[in-house]
């Protein structure tokens, strides 16, 4: 069964990629992450074919080619068309001896493929090394065989010193059909990856090449097509949409708001660090501390500026700074959000348009070339960066917006990031608003929090006045129309949540309908006067308890549309009949 956001389709024939020890988890290799658990047994019971089944590899080990001629004669009545390289198995012994004595001359390799376990070119041993080989041979002699060694061509392959000639094979395909083989046009050519090396195999290092079919004639297809208003009309594939492609699709959008809402507070805290550093106002500082503060919190990237340690990061925060800058490795940090985002997007590469890939695959590599910056660099160069960063990030926005089709597919992608804004507005709001400041630092905090939520010009063309903490909150967390406010993004996610499959057998408000309707209610019911109090001693109640519990309600949410679209598991059950007689 295949799991997809309509629910679980039946799936007839497989098409096995992955090698054969890793595709069952349950009877083969059980720390493969790669199978399916159950595909063994599925198959033994008939449920599903496998084209290029389990077991099919036994075809590739060497020691079936000298045997292949006889094969043939015994089973077909004929002689291979196509000759095989002269192979001895050493099982054998007269083929053995043979082998042991022209070592030196030939290919030995093992009779199935082992990882750290190659071919071994017997020119390329010294005297030590065919003597190792002949007692490793001599050990186990049904383990190996040894193969003439062929004249490889080479082809003029494009490398960083020009253009050098390496060692190149051609792997071939065919087609099964009912009768007899369908060769299929090109190939696979794959080179060595050094020169003068003979391992072109993928698992050693090799790399692929493109492979150019010439032809003879123009390609006489389009011609041959005939006039188009004698073509069929051409009926859409509307397949389901895996679950596998629907949750990373969601975690596309995730990642993507993440970061470029890491990165907005990132730029608005070293802007505020530099001028800090210059004017030496007590206000910048005490802003500075929540946004420091609230930059954990929006990351995760405990203990940061709130934990054990803090009051030291506090003073000196450009090292924690840059190491949310530049920290791959770091949970949190920017550049491993980054990474996420470009992981789950190729995952489903399919869907983006090639602008929006070439989006994505630019991101990367500005930040790769970001980490190599010295870390004594300053920050200059940093907000530069992130200020790139965010125009990337928008641009692919809104690409996405505007090429894919307002399917399943975009729902999920923008669900994610309705979602994801949602989570850090909420979390920079409770950081930031919440504590009652005094009258020389409130300007500061809520001009640095429309700065980040990309909100401060629609605030000064609305408002055309002083900055007031009612009328931020209006703006950020209720105003249905702004889409950087709370209220927005709820609204955007009851209705995509609205459009998604659903099924017809169990009618009634879901789990992911219910709790989205209590967030998006408990902001519409919520009243500035009581959210922005003038009188305030020590933090606000009551926008600390509407925060919070959107909070828990926003995360809720994204455990039942994991349960509802992207899980497919049933829960436990007793082994007992339904339906009991009589009392319990």
């Amino acid at each position: 069964w295949l799991k997809s956001l309509d629910g679980l389709q039946q799936v007839d024939v497989i098409l096995r990629r992955v090698d054969d020890s890793f595709c069952d988890p349950l009877e083969l290799r059980s720390d493969s992450l790669l199978g399916v658990p159950g595909l063994v047994e599925a198959v033994r019971r008939g449920h599903v074919a496998v084209a290029n089944p389990v077991g099919s590899s036994v075809l590739e080990n060497p020691g079936l080619l000298p045997f292949l001629p006889g094969l043939a004669r015994q089973l077909l009545g004929e002689e291979l068309l196509l000759p095989s390289v002269a192979t001895w198995w050493c099982g054998q012994p007269r083929e053995r001896e043979f082998v042991l004595d022209n070592l030196g001359a030939l290919v030995i390799k093992p009779i199935h493929r082992t990882p750290g376990k190659a071919s071994v070119f017997g020119g390329s041993l010294d005297r030590a090394g065919i003597a190792l080989w002949r007692e490793r041979i001599r050990a186990k002699p049904h383990l190996y065989v040894g193969q003439e060694q062929v004249s490889f061509s080479t082809v003029p392959s494009l490398v960083d010193e020009g253009i050098e000639p390496r060692y190149a094979i051609l792997r071939t395909f065919l087609v099964a059909r009912r009768d007899d083989y369908l060769v299929m046009p090109g190939g696979l050519t794959r080179i060595a990856p050094l020169k003068e090396s003979f391992s072109v195999s993928g698992q050693e290092g090799g790399i692929s090449k493109d492979t150019w079919v010439l032809a003879a004639e123009t390609d006489p297809t389009a011609a041959a097509a005939g006039p188009a208003e004698h073509q069929p009309t051409l009926q859409p594939l509307m397949g389901p949409l895996p679950s596998r492609s629907a949750d990373n699709l969601y975690w596309v959008g995730r990642y993507a708001e993440r970061a470029e809402g890491t990165a907005r507070l990132l730029r608005t805290i070293l802007g505020k660090l530099d001028e800090q550093q210059e004017i030496d106002d007590p206000g910048d500082a005490i802003c500075l501390l929540h946004l420091l503060r609230s930059l954990t919190h929006l990351t995760g990237a405990y203990p940061g500026f709130v934990g054990d340690g803090a009051g030291a990061r506090l003073a000196a925060p450009l090292p924690e700074l840059q190491g949310l800058l530049l920290g791959e490795q770091r949970p949190g940090s920017l550049p491993a959000t980054l990474l996420a985002f470009s992981r789950a997007a190729f995952a489903v590469r399919d869907l983006w348009s090639s602008d929006a890939w070439r989006v994505v695959d630019d991101i990367q590599q500005q930040w790769r070339q970001v980490q190599n910056f010295p870390k004594g660099d300053g920050t200059e160069s940093l907000q530069g960066s992130l200020d790139q960063l965010i125009l990337k990030l928008a641009a692919f926005s809104g690409l996405t917006t505007e090429s894919m089709a307002h399917d399943p597919a975009w729902l999920l992608l923008d669900i994610g990031r309705r979602l994801e804004r949602a989570q850090l507005t909420t979390a920079l709001l409770r950081a930031t608003l919440v504590p009652c400041h005094d009258e020389a630092v409130i300007g500061q905090v809520l001009e640095t929090v429309l700065a980040t939520t990309e909100s401060l010009m629609t605030f000064r063309r609305r408002y055309r006045s002083h900055l007031q903490v009612s009328a931020v909150l209006e703006l950020l967390l209720l105003d249905e129309k702004h889409p950087r406010a709370l209220a927005y993004q709820l609204r955007k996610l009851q209705s995509h949540i609205a459009f998604l499959p659903r099924s017809a057998a169990f009618p009634g408000m879901k789990e992911d309908q219910r709790v989205i309707l209590e967030a998006y209610t408990l902001v519409r019911l919520a009243e500035v006067g009581q959210l922005a109090p003038a009188v305030c001693g020590g933090i606000n109640q009551e926008l600390e308890l509407l925060l919070a519990r959107v909070s828990s309600l926003l995360t809720d949410l994204s455990g039942a549309l994991t349960r509802a679209y992207f899980s497919h598991a049933q829960g436990p059950r007793l082994l007992a009949a339904d339906r009991l007689e009589g009392p319990p």
